[in-house]
């Protein structure tokens, strides 16, 4: 039986992969916004690139899987089965890899204008083939490993996103030939000269194919990568019941680079013999075979910064931005005894993370401090909040330290860094069996004049110092003794693994976060039923959950106002009539990721918001550990009212979802243009001082934006 996109029984939803999709086009869009830096343009190919292959690791991964399974399970939003799902998945991606070619053949126009050259080697001067020449003979040439397949040398394991040169040899016994291309190689090389002209490392060895294969005619060459299912559970059946859980997700690492393929991408022409050789060997069908003119890896774009002369680097980048120490704070003062006066809110990247790394610190020092808890999902590479809590320990504070060893891409980083902790003295704990915790919290306990007291930090983001510089995220800091109380009564749930603890403040996932969401969206239902002021706002990066869909439909037809600000995936479609007509959805891509998530149920005083870790996504609402914060403090609630209020008002980086599922640009019916991001870096600067003059300017243009609103 034959599905649209769209299930007509459930008509104002719609299928979680192809939302995706359409997400990952708009990121893909930014490369074709002229008023984006054309480096950063180029970034957002790359960003696309890496987004897509994830997506294919893991969901069509995933779906994969089931398909092979239990076909016969469905998507509970379109009826769609796994192989119906994956169809229309491959069918979605095609146009992508076009317009994709499109953007970044236009992005490298631009670029080469500017002397940022990505050359084919028939483009080099004489002078550069001879450089190319040496390189190639000194550098890459030793380190190569080409094969022969046939039968006496079977067709190997091609690693996940690896990139290899294929090629069939002309004669009466077909062969093929194989060259990969290893990854100690740097991924381009620079030619000599003031400009930054370079050849992709993949275009040197297939220039060199017939060389190499000597002994042979080659017939036709072209780029390869695979991509394999990332997927893999820890509760798969490989593992031994007994086996300590560290080293069960040290097996399931080495697991994963042997997944089966899902994606064969080929940059360049494959005869047919060839095509059909490595589809039999990969087990493809032709669907799964995507033709590309971009290249296939592009994380060659993000180390380009260091290869472009800085002057130029300037012009085509995003203004330099760096987080500012929250004004509001005094730098000679300790956060702690600031933060028992009054709550803090931190919002990054705007703001940077010091404040919450000097709380730190100041408590592995401070001798009233008692024990530090906190949870960890990922981490930067060379992380502080490391060093603070191993200092914590060695001074003979109580560190207990939840790590998630299953944080999908990190878990290696997570391992190395939970040994750490335990050298140094630290209780570690672990996750759940099928259950991530996914909470961004930590509490310091303090004993002050013979009383304990708390301060509890919680936040929607990580406790990364490398992605607070690049995503939006709101880290709350209270001496809310009620707040702290119920954040020791969750660790210590924890720790004995009760997941279905009692809590009146905060709403833990998996067992109060959504029951506790829907009533708070059956409160305002009843208001708006008797007539009384209504309204729903939700921030988060993607809407999946049934239930929350089904309910925000309910309020939308008791006439409760909703606005969503959905970054990313969005099943719910708007504006149906009788089921969405009264919800409104936003997504905003620009400079920084968005990443926050806001709950506000009610208007003006009555309102309640919360901030949390979790997603209104299945996963995050039933099988992840989340934690939804309320926020008491009213000065803070009016500062996180205020940014949503900004986003609402966008009108260059924000696009309307239609009732299609379609991105749309808004119309601007006002002579200003208001790009929020921009906007909220304006003003943390403004009241940093450090300029005045731009923003005075910046600010008559919002000032003029806002009256035309009104």
């Amino acid at each position: 039986m034959a599905h649209s996109d769209n299930n007509l029984g459930n008509n104002f939803m719609q299928n979680r992969e192809l939302s995706w999709l359409k997400f990952n086009e708009r990121v893909l869009l930014e490369a074709q916004d002229e008023s984006v830096p054309i480096y950063e343009r180029l970034k957002f190919v790359s960003i696309f690139t890496s987004n897509l292959d994830e997506f294919y690791m893991v969901r069509v991964g995933s779906l994969t899987d089931l398909s092979l399974i239990d076909n016969n399970s469905v998507d509970n939003k379109t009826g769609m089965n796994p192989k119906q799902q994956l169809a229309k998945i491959f069918e979605h991606t095609v146009p992508l890899y076009q317009l994709k070619d499109q953007l970044f053949s236009e992005v490298e126009k631009k670029l080469r204008e500017l002397g940022i050259c990505n050359l084919d080697l028939s483009e080099l001067e004489k002078s550069e083939k001879k450089y190319i020449e040496r390189f190639y003979q000194s550098d890459i040439l030793p380190i190569l490993s080409p094969q022969v397949i046939d039968s006496r040398h079977p067709f190997p394991h091609l690693i996940n996103k690896g990139l290899y040169i294929v090629c069939v040899f002309q004669g009466e016994d077909t062969k093929f030939g194989l060259i990969p291309i290893s990854q100690s190689l740097p991924k381009v090389a620079v030619l000599p000269g003031n400009q930054t002209r370079f050849v992709m490392m993949e275009k040197i060895v297939l220039e060199h194919t017939s060389e190499i294969f000597g002994m042979y005619k080659v017939e036709c060459a072209a780029i390869i990568s695979v991509t394999r299912n990332a997927d893999i559970s820890p509760e798969d059946d490989i593992f031994e019941v007994d086996d300590d859980f560290r080293e069960r997700m040290k097996k399931v690492l080495k697991k994963r680079a042997r997944l089966s393929p899902v994606r064969l991408e080929v940059q360049g022409h494959l005869s047919k013999s060839l095509a059909n050789f490595l589809l039999d060997k990969l087990e493809l069908g032709k669907e799964q075979v995507f033709t590309s003119l971009t290249p296939l890896v592009m994380g060659y774009v993000f180390e380009l910064a260091g290869k472009i002369p800085q002057v130029l680097l300037k012009q085509i980048s995003y203004p330099v931005f760096e987080p500012n120490y929250p004004s509001f704070l005094n730098r000679n003062e300790s956060i702690t005894s600031q933060c028992r006066k009054k709550d803090i809110l931190l919002f990054y990247p705007y703001h940077q993370m010091e404040p919450f790394l000097h709380l730190l610190k100041e408590s592995a020092q401070d001798p009233s401090v008692i024990s530090i808890k906190i949870t960890i999902y990922r981490l930067s590479r060379n992380s502080r909040i490391i060093d603070y809590l191993s200092t914590a320990a060695e001074n003979n504070k109580e560190v207990t330290v939840l790590v998630e060893l299953k944080a999908r891409f990190d878990e290696e980083n997570n391992i190395e860094w939970a040994e750490r902790l335990e050298e140094a003295g630290c209780n570690v704990i672990y996750g759940f069996e099928g259950f991530k915790v996914h909470s961004k919290i930590c509490l310091i306990t303090r004993r002050d004049r013979n009383k304990i007291m708390y301060i509890t930090q919680v936040g929607t983001g990580n406790y990364n110092e490398k992605t607070a510089k690049l995503y939006t995220d709101l880290s709350l800091i209270t001496a809310n003794q009620d707040i702290g109380l119920e954040a020791g009564e969750f660790f210590k749930n924890m720790s004995i693994s009760n997941l279905r603890g009692q809590y009146n403040h905060l709403l833990v996932a998996p067992y109060s976060f959504k029951n506790n969401m829907l009533a708070l969206m059956d409160y305002e239902i009843e208001k708006a039923k008797r007539g009384e002021s209504s309204g729903i706002i939700i921030k988060s990066n993607s809407l999946t959950d049934k239930d929350i869909i089904i309910k925000l439909s309910q309020a939308s037809n008791a006439g409760v106002e909703i606005k969503l600000i959905i970054r990313g995936i969005c099943c719910l479609l708007p504006g149906i009539k009788g089921m969405t007509e009264n919800i409104t959805v936003t997504s905003v891509v620009g400079r920084f990721l968005e990443h926050s998530r806001i709950y506000c149920f009610g208007k003006d005083k009555d309102m309640q918001l919360y901030i949390s870790s979790a997603d209104m996504m299945t996963r995050n609402t039933s099988r992840r550990v989340e934690i939804a914060c309320p926020i008491l403090d009213p000065d803070i609630k009016e500062q996180i009212l205020h940014i949503i209020d900004i986003m609402f008002k966008d009108n260059v980086k924000a696009r309307w979802i239609g009732s299609d599922g379609v991105y749309r640009k808004k119309d601007n019916d006002t002579e200003v243009s208001f790009d929020s991001q921009q906007y909220l870096i304006e003003e943390v600067i403004s009241r940093s001082g450090q300029s005045t003059k731009p923003n005075y300017f910046f600010q008559k243009l919002v000032s003029t934006f806002i009256r035309n609103q009104k």
